[in-house]
């Protein structure tokens, strides 16, 4: 929950209950397939085939208007 709180909640405002929804789904996906945890030795909780990349053009990936950001390699 201070995650959530800290990195995301705490810097919008939310109009209703779908526009809240939609934040933490939004960040959840952020969360669980994005952004790298201390507590896993800088891994991902889901690791996808996007981290094997070394070659390719940095590409950055925007959740929530740019408040979540995520780069990644694009496939060469």
């Amino acid at each position: 929950m201070r995650s959530i709180k800290e990195e995301c909640l705490v810097r919008m405002i939310v109009f209703g209950q779908e526009s809240l929804r939609t934040a933490v789904l939004e960040y959840l996906a952020h969360y669980h397939g994005e952004r790298n945890l201390q507590g896993l030795g800088n891994r991902l909780v889901e690791m996808n085939g996007e981290l094997e990349q070394t070659a390719g053009e940095v590409q950055c990936r925007e959740r929530l208007g740019g408040l979540l950001r995520y780069y990644h390699r694009d496939a060469a």
